[in-house]
């Protein structure tokens, strides 16, 4: 319901409402003028005598002030209000002028400030705006801390290139990185998150499920895939998400991963990840759904089945690559694109082909995966499904420990043995 007070015109809006009723006035006769009068005077709140001297001469544009009005507040509130707008950490006028007189008495107690009865009045009396005007010509003593999270959030971005990795890129090593959320319908508290990288060059791509997002579980993410990785990472290439761009991250990849080049695709444009987006739906989504993951059990059951999608779908699922892309302009100006693809081929495979292996190396690994069935892999990595959507989600109120997720299958403490022992792992997985 609207008050008399809301519903009462500014001083701009008379000036328009009396700029469109002074045409009807200089045309209208002496009868109908008093009516206009009349009406002029029950919309703008103004005097007749007003109305009839601004429809006289027409000057309806407003005049500066000739004589300016003193300050209405002198130094000692100026002072005041420096004194508590620093005590309060410079927090804008909105938050500030109700909490004036309570602060001031509150610095006053403990001798950071003398105030006296007329300067409290004057505090209760000063508007937002007038706080906002005197605060904005006070010189800054203290360091403020700073505000805006979003924009310190991208501070580190700016150091890192956008790009988009080339679709004929033929060197193995360059990731696109994506995180794929398992929070159901509610994104309260921890639940699992799956971090999955894929090669542009050969589709070869990684899975790991970790739960919530710190430091700790993705460090160990991270660790995982390359203690498994046939191949070395040579650039990775995430969104903008904090969970990817944070100082430790970045730092621990430049400690582990040296060498490594890092590329981030541009805000909102989803395109710049398309690999890892199509796997996204095809390797995630489409086996999981959007239930929501919160336990610790289920966080090691689901890193369980992706450790045999790992075997499946990069020794045993071909893939296929653009081999090239043509544009054409139709005659009304849009563009038809023709795409051709090689021969599908699985990941492993391309790896070969693209010599990412010694021959002593390849053969040993050849070796292992023929001793893979992938009949029944794919049968246990079905069977697994289903029990692992059998298995309870986090208790409400109940705390999951997630350093009770951070297993992996190899002793990465020996980095520089690690692409022997994967061998060793793939033996175990296909007894």
């Amino acid at each position: 319901m609207h008050t008399d007070e809301d519903m009462n015109m500014t001083i701009d809006d008379r000036r328009k409402y009396l700029h469109k009723m002074h045409r009807r006035y200089v045309e209208a006769g002496p009868g109908l003028r008093s009516q206009l009068l009349d009406e002029m005077e029950a919309m703008t709140g103004l005097h007749r005598k007003s109305l009839v001297r601004l429809m006289g001469d027409g000057q309806l544009v407003r005049r500066p002030r000739g004589k300016q009005r003193g300050a209405t507040y002198g130094l000692p509130v100026t002072n005041a209000v420096r004194v508590i707008a620093e005590s309060m950490d410079y927090i804008c006028a909105e938050r500030l002028q109700p909490n004036l007189i309570w602060c001031a008495e509150r610095l006053a107690a403990h001798a950071e400030l003398v105030v006296s009865p007329a300067v409290l009045e004057q505090l209760g009396q000063i508007s937002v705006s007038t706080l906002r005007r005197i605060m904005s010509q006070m010189p800054r003593e203290e360091v403020r801390l700073p505000r805006g999270g979003p924009e310190r959030a991208q501070r580190l971005a700016r150091d890192i290139p956008m790009r988009r990795i080339p679709w004929n890129e033929i060197e193995p090593g360059h990731f696109e990185v994506d995180l794929v959320h398992h929070g159901g319908a509610s994104s309260g508290g921890d639940y699992v998150h799956t971090l999955q990288m894929v090669d542009v060059a050969t589709g070869w791509s990684e899975r790991v499920a970790v739960l919530g997002r710190s430091y700790t579980v993705m460090k160990d993410a991270f660790d995982r895939i390359d203690a498994r990785l046939p191949f070395p990472v040579r650039e990775l290439h995430p969104d903008n998400g904090s969970e990817f761009l944070n100082c430790h991250l970045i730092r621990y990849w430049g400690q582990a991963l040296p060498g490594v080049r890092l590329s981030r695709s541009r805000p909102y444009h989803k395109n710049d990840n398309r690999f890892v987006e199509q796997k996204n739906a095809t390797l995630v989504r489409a086996f999981l759904g959007t239930e929501r993951l919160d336990s610790v059990a289920q966080t090691q059951a689901l890193n369980a089945l992706y450790d045999k999608m790992w075997l499946y779908y990069n020794f045993f699922q071909p893939v296929l690559r653009l081999a090239e892309k043509t544009v054409d302009r139709r005659a009304d100006g849009s563009l038809r694109y023709h795409r051709r693809f090689d021969q599908p081929r699985t990941p492993f495979d391309r790896l070969c082909d693209a010599g990412a292996f010694a021959d002593e190396r390849q053969a040993a690994w050849r070796e292992r995966r023929d001793g893979l069935n992938p009949r029944r892999l794919r049968r246990e990595i079905y069977a697994d499904l289903q029990a692992l959507f059998r298995i309870p989600g986090a208790l409400p109120g109940q705390t999951e420990d997630v350093y009770q997720t951070l297993s992996t299958p190899l002793d990465l403490d020996e980095r520089g043995k690690h692409r022997g022992n994967i061998i060793i792992w793939l033996d175990n997985l296909a007894r």
